[in-house]
């Protein structure tokens, strides 16, 4: 997706060798008119699908799915929460994920009221780095008995293992913008 890369050329800023900051644009100011055309080309890749809910996890990737949603005719939005609270239903499906970018594990959690095995699944995230994130989403699909149709990322990492790990899963995988390599603060992109 043109759009995206030349944003990513235009604000983005490589941090090392693996840390691509894009915070300006996509997950901490979003830019919901970028995120528009984000959707559309998801629902360009993902049209021959019969997609009944779309499946994200906080943070990151709630705005980017919101709007994807709005290019399926509306399909609820369900994302997997991090954390648990008091009025968190005690029946949910549980997976451990390890965050690339925090350094740590957590669990994350979706209501079982809210994934159910008629559901065609839609997985949308901000980034692909080592996979885990997609990883535990297929795993909350599973143990529902849902159908993960595809994962729509926005950004993937390729020179990470992300992509070899959701390929092995026989899944779907539609990235927007793929990064060869982010070394010497160069963003360098796949052809």
């Amino acid at each position: 997706m043109e759009l995206l890369k030349r944003r990513i050329c235009d604000s983005g800023r490589a941090i090392g060798n693996d840390i691509l900051k894009v915070d300006s644009f996509l997950n901490h100011q979003l830019d919901v008119q970028l995120f528009q055309e984000i959707g559309k080309e998801f629902q360009r890749r993902f049209r021959t699908e019969r997609i009944t809910k779309i499946l994200t996890v906080e943070a990151s990737g709630i705005g980017v799915a919101c709007i994807t949603a709005q290019y399926f005719n509306n399909v609820p939005v369900v994302f997997a929460k991090k954390s648990t609270a008091k009025n968190l239903n005690a029946e949910v499906y549980e997976s451990n994920v390890y965050s690339f970018t925090k350094g740590a594990h957590y669990i994350i959690r979706v209501d079982k009221k809210y994934l159910k095995a008629e559901d065609n699944v839609l997985i949308i995230d901000d980034f692909l780095a080592n996979g885990k994130a997609v990883l535990g989403l297929l795993d909350l699909c599973r143990q529902a008995g849902a159908h993960a149709v595809g994962v729509g990322i926005v950004i993937e990492k390729s020179f990470q293992e992300g992509r070899g790990a959701v390929l092995k899963e026989n899944i779907r995988l539609e990235s927007l913008a793929r990064i060869k390599s982010l070394k010497e603060g160069k963003i360098i992109f796949m052809d």
